[in-house]
C-alpha cells in the first residue's frame, strides 16, 4: 500500500511506501478522517485522507458509505466526466473505507511539522549516463 502526500502551499506530491506492519492504523478509516503523518515519517503532520484507489485502478468515492465495490450511477465527479448536459452512466467504484484491498491512498497536509516535506522525503536522482 502507498500514501500520496499533497502539500497545498507548494502544489508537490510525495509518493511513500507505507510498511506492512503499519497498513493496521490505516484500515476501517473513512475519506475525510484526519491522521497522523508519523506513521509515514512526517512526524508533527496530520493528514486529511482524500482519496484512494484498488489494486485494479477503481476510484473510491466520498458519497457511496462502506466498503462495496460496485456500478453505481453517477453523473459528475470522481471517477467520471461529463461529455454531454445531463449525461448519467454506471462506472464500476468503491465505497468510502480503507480496506486491505486498497491499492494507493490520497492525502493532503492540514497542519505542518517542524520540518520540511522536501528534506523527510528526499528524491532519489538517477544519474544520466552518456553515450
Amino acid at each position: 500500500m502507498q500514501i500520496v502526500i499533497s502539500d497545498p502551499k507548494t502544489g508537490k506530491s510525495y509518493k511513500v511506501e507505507v510498511p506492512k506492519e503499519k497498513e493496521a492504523e490505516i484500515l476501517g478509516k473513512r475519506m475525510g478522517e484526519t491522521i497522523d503523518g508519523g506513521f509515514v515519517g512526517a512526524g508533527g503532520y496530520k493528514l486529511e485522507l482524500t482519496g484512494g484507489s484498488d489494486a485494479s485502478g477503481f476510484p473510491m468515492r466520498m458519497d457511496i458509505a462502506g466498503v462495496k465495490k460496485g456500478k453505481f450511477l453517477v453523473t459528475k465527479g470522481v471517477g467520471f466526466k461529463t461529455k454531454r448536459k445531463g449525461e448519467r452512466r454506471r462506472k464500476t467504484m468503491r465505497g468510502n473505507t480503507y480496506t486491505n484491498d486498497t491499492a494507493q491512498i490520497n492525502s493532503k497536509v492540514l497542519e505542518y511539522g517542524p520540518t520540511a516535506l522536501d528534506e523527510i522525503f528526499k528524491k532519489e536522482e538517477k544519474a544520466e549516463e552518456k553515450k
